[in-house]
């Protein structure tokens, strides 16, 4: 090969920016030649090489995204902890047939017994699966949805919030939402009604969802197209958190 094809092919892989190709090209061609490999073969092995590395680029961009607190799998839920859930259920939402559907998901249930770990656990696997992904409280989501409202830029945030295939909405009824940030949550959920997957975990039962929303009328509205296209999951039983401090000694007998 003369150097000036040995430069050009370097210099067309830069431009083409096939950089894993261009820093294993050298090494790989000299054993390759050695052993007599095909060409074909040569070439699919290289190719192969450069896509393992930008998928795994693109995966770490799109859990960086996501803003995922902790990352955690639905692997690595104990569901013999929790014998009330169905795990055929989360099977199935494991497929995610729900998002290509555009179809919510509820997580319902007290403190700490795992419905955020498997609202994470869906959209880690939803991310791996190329979907684009976005977690959030719902305390912050308001937050921003009102601020932007007050900056009259309310419909630049929902168009961006709205672009994510997987919107995961954590902590719905921990904290009640004023009447403009009940209002400007009806319009997100309305912009994503049967276009868009979203997750929600709550502690309150839907009929206490107005109480959430200082808005009866509205809160019902939000349900309506919430519930519409949706999978309820039921998530009873003891504290994950509690089961660990009373493993470590750290509560009282008299209060087990």
């Amino acid at each position: 090969m003369s150097n000036l094809i040995y430069e050009r092919v370097h210099h067309n892989l830069k431009r083409l920016n096939l950089g894993t190709i261009e820093a294993i090209l050298d090494n790989y061609l000299e054993l390759a030649v050695k052993n007599e490999q095909p060409v074909l073969e040569i070439l699919d092995h290289l190719l192969e090489q450069e896509c393992q590395v930008k998928d795994a680029r693109a995966l770490a961009i799109r859990l960086r995204l996501a803003g995922f607190p902790v990352q955690k799998s639905l692997e690595s839920f104990d569901f013999a902890f929790q014998p009330s859930l169905d795990a055929t259920v989360i099977r199935d939402l494991a497929t995610l047939k729900f998002i290509h559907n555009a179809e919510n998901v509820v997580f319902l249930g007290p403190p700490g017994v795992g419905k955020t770990h498997l609202a994470i656990g869906l959209g880690m696997s939803a991310v791996k699966e190329g979907f684009r992904v976005y977690f959030t409280n719902a305390a912050t989501l308001i937050e921003r949805l009102t601020r932007a409202n007050r900056e009259r830029t309310l419909e630049d945030k929902i168009r961006g919030i709205s672009r994510y295939n997987l919107l995961i909405i954590d902590e719905i009824g921990y904290l009640p939402f004023s009447i403009e940030g009940a209002h400007c949550f009806f319009q997100l959920i309305s912009r994503r009604y049967e276009r868009a997957s979203t997750i929600f975990t709550s502690n309150k039962s839907f009929g206490n969802w107005g109480e959430i929303f200082s808005d009866h009328v509205v809160a019902a509205a939000i349900l309506d197209r919430i519930l519409h296209h949706c999978t309820t999951v039921n998530v009873k039983g003891d504290s994950y958190r509690l089961k660990e401090r009373r493993s470590q000694g750290l509560i009282p007998r008299s209060l087990q």
